[in-house]
């Protein structure tokens, strides 16, 4: 039998099996791994790439100096405010004078103000202003916010157009002409723009050898330049735009601050000195012919920048935000076109299993791509970096940085580009890594639902299998208990499997253990009732011999081996009697008739014949019964079975309650339940030795000392008890008790049923 007192807990096979599979769980991580090894040739590639973008277009711009025309990219040194930058606007400026549709006009305006005075009087001026240029399609737009705390319009009936506040703009054309314009207004509102030309005076007394010979300026009205002139609290904004075919590579402007009528300005703030082509600044305008080329690269997905070698930019294509590296974007997969109404169904289900769980928790480990992010390391006008420098003192290089709000990793590739052997610009291309770590996450999507799906299929797999082998074990197990009884006898045999497995071989083989222990049991059962029939002829003989020499005439000498001999012949029969008595039992057993008796008068009947028998013994009936009442109490069967048997087990056991008893006394108690009697038979003695409890009622068991017993005995007195109660389906067992020490037998047999 199962060892009942082992913890609840048992390590099986199922469990074993469980935890030999949770290797799988090593699984996503080899898979991350994985990927994230692939994600890094990925970006490795992805920079090879880029790199070899910006050579590309870099080669496209090689020896063309003709993209370069404009002076301003040639220059050595680039002054700021004086070297202007036109912005490349999307849209057309509306000119009302407002600076709300120029596009993040306070980061880019510039700041012009006492240090950029070109001519001041004693008396000081309030004058500044922000400035900023930008150029759309075939116009380039100019913006100015002025403060001034005293404005004077030009009176409406003044020729002049110097003594009042004006604007001052000089220019060069395309052909190199020097142009100036003054913007002198007599009210808020659309611009008065007039073209000035300085023209020499012809006169006799004049040497026109010298340097400054006398000249005149010719005021004309120039319509091509349109504004607007509003006023403001602070002062006034000017907003113009002129066209590109007036404009070359220099310009130059500044405002003129008067605060009385008629009088000449009292400060005049610019860029640079409008009075001469020699003076002017520069201004770079993004060129067309090299936007044309960047665009053809735009469709690379990637952010394209030309800048010259004062790192402005002269031309740019696409947008960083979209400049993912990867040309194939996610799509849903499609399914139109397929009329299978099961097929939607589950692709519906699996769609909503996925975006409502599997995502849900994969994304607790994985972080998505910024759809929207800040970029502010660049200006539309001026470009800066490690990668740029580089290019620009010759060297192609690339590098990886993060956003300014560090949501986002770019990678940058600059490379130079040459006329005449020397470095007059650079190509930027700029990408970002979204495009990777999408793929990256859809390749990790599918790896863990794929890696998902195994591991359950594989876990529910092993434990069906472990299930499968261990419901075989415990039904190997079941068979091989149920075939051996608790004491060790065979009742049915074990039912070899057929299974060509281990655990096939392990059932026949205990079919076949069980078998030969079949056989070697009847074997030994059979022995003692062959054994004593064989013994009691040659026994008989002996017997006889001995009687027959007791009758003859023997020496004297003789007589005590006699006695001996004979009291040898009469031990031996008696232990071949025993040995067949538990034999001969189990026969009378197998053929007994079972009848309703009273338990109490058997019970009651045997303890006055143990009185008669052990006389110095003292016996104390308890309970149910009483040797006065017996004979009144009611007489109805109780109990159906042998009373022959029954007197028989008492037998046994009372003389083994006196046999063991200390002070010559024993306790007999009856107990009725609903359904059972209990018989409890106490002596005072030793407690039963440990080794010996779970077997006292087993065959050949004896707790007697061979030196001191004056009997043979075989240990079959308890076990013919334990036979008897089992042919009445009761049950026998022994306990120790205590104050006083000893041992108390009990006897369970159940009543009749009525």
């Amino acid at each position: 039998m199962p060892n009942k007192s082992k913890s609840f807990f048992r390590f099986g096979l199922r469990i074993k099996l469980l935890l030999l599979s949770s290797f799988l769980f090593s699984l996503p991580w080899f898979g991350y791994q994985y990927v994230w090894e692939m994600e890094k040739y990925l970006r490795y590639g992805q920079e090879q790439t880029i790199v070899g973008t910006a050579r590309a277009l870099a080669t496209a711009l090689h020896e063309r100096p003709n993209l370069f025309n404009n002076q301003a990219s040639f220059l050595p040194n680039v002054e700021k405010g004086k070297d202007l930058y036109s912005y490349k606007l999307t849209t057309a400026i509306q000119l009302d004078g407002l600076p709300i549709d120029w596009p993040l006009f306070n980061s880019r305006a510039h700041y012009y103000g006492e240090k950029n005075q070109l001519s001041k009087s004693s008396v000081e001026s309030s004058l500044h202003f922000n400035a900023t240029v930008g150029q759309y399609d075939k116009y380039l737009y100019m913006m100015f916010t002025v403060v001034d705390n005293k404005l004077i319009y030009r009176h409406k009936n003044a020729r002049g157009i110097f003594k009042n506040d004006h604007l001052e703009i000089a220019l060069s054309d395309p052909q190199n002409n020097f142009n100036r314009f003054i913007i002198s207004n007599k009210n808020s509102g659309w611009l008065d723009a007039y073209k000035v030309e300085t023209q020499i005076i012809e006169t006799d007394a004049f040497d026109y050898s010298a340097q400054n010979p006398p000249v005149k300026e010719i005021i004309t009205v120039a319509p091509k330049i349109q504004g607007h002139w509003l006023e403001t609290p602070q002062g006034y904004n000017v907003e113009l735009r002129i066209p590109m075919e007036m404009v070359g590579d220099n310009i130059a402007f500044a405002f003129h601050d008067v605060d009385k009528e008629f009088t000449n300005a009292l400060s005049v703030i610019g860029s640079a000195d409008p009075s001469s082509a020699k003076t002017l600044g520069t201004v770079l305008v993004p060129s067309p012919e090299i936007e044309r080329i960047v665009k053809g690269m735009s469709y690379t997905n990637s952010s394209v920048w030309v800048v010259d070698q004062h790192q402005r930019v002269l031309a740019k294509a696409g947008n960083l935000k979209q400049a993912s590296g990867v040309w194939n974007k996610r799509t849903a997969s499609s399914y139109s076109g397929s009329n299978d109404s099961s097929n939607s169904i589950i692709t519906s289900l699996w769609n909503s299993i996925e975006e409502n769980w599997l995502l849900p928790f994969y994304y607790k480990f994985l972080t998505k791509p910024p759809k929207d992010f800040i970029d502010e390391l660049y200006d539309a006008q001026h470009l800066t970096g490690k990668h740029i420098k580089s290019a620009l003192q010759g060297n192609a290089h690339s590098q990886w940085r993060l956003t300014t709000d560090q949501q986002a990793v770019v990678l940058s590739a600059a490379y130079p580009i040459y006329i005449n052997n020397q470095v007059h610009g650079a190509v930027i291309v700029e990408e970002t890594t979204n495009g990777i770590r999408t793929l990256r996450n859809q390749a990790l999507e599918k790896l863990f639902t794929s890696i998902l799906a195994i591991m359950l299929l594989g876990a529910t797999s092993f434990f069906l299998f472990a299930s499968r082998i261990s419901n075989r074990i415990r039904t190997l197990r079941n068979q091989a208990e149920s075939s051996i009884d608790e004491n060790g006898r065979i009742n049915n045999q074990l039912i070899a499997s057929t299974a060509n497995d281990e655990i096939g071989d392990l059932s026949r083989s205990f079919s076949t253990a069980v078998n030969r222990l079949s056989q070697y049991n009847h074997y030994l059962e059979g022995m003692s009732s062959r054994l004593s029939h064989e013994l009691r002829t040659p026994i008989a003989v002996v017997r006889t011999s001995l009687e027959n020499l007791t009758m003859q005439q023997l020496p004297e000498s003789t007589v005590p081996y006699l006695e001996r001999a004979q009291t040898g012949i009469n031990t031996l029969n008696l232990i071949l009697t025993n040995m067949s008595e538990a034999t001969n039992l189990e026969q009378m057993l197998a053929t007994t008739e079972r009848v309703p008796f009273n338990l109490e008068q058997v019970l009651v009947g045997c303890v006055q014949g143990y009185k008669q028998i052990y006389t110095d013994v003292e016996f104390s009936l308890n309970g149910l019964v009483s040797e006065s009442n017996h004979l009144k109490s009611k007489q109805a069967s109780n109990i159906q079975g042998s009373p022959e048997h029954i007197a028989q087990l008492l037998d046994k056991v009372f003389a083994n309650a006196v046999e063991f008893s200390n002070d010559q006394k024993v306790s007999i108690s009856l107990q009725e339940t609903q359904s059972t009697f209990v018989i409890h038979i106490s002596n005072n003695g030793k407690h039963l030795p440990e080794l010996m409890k779970d077997r006292l009622f087993d065959s050949m068991v004896s707790m007697r000392d061979t030196k001191r017993q004056a009997q043979p005995h075989l240990g079959l007195g308890l076990y013919i008890a334990r036979l008897i109660v089992e042919f009445h389906q009761g049950s026998i067992s022994a306990n120790d008790h205590h104050n006083p020490a000893g041992v108390t037998l009990s006897i369970t047999l159940n009543k009749a049923l009525n």
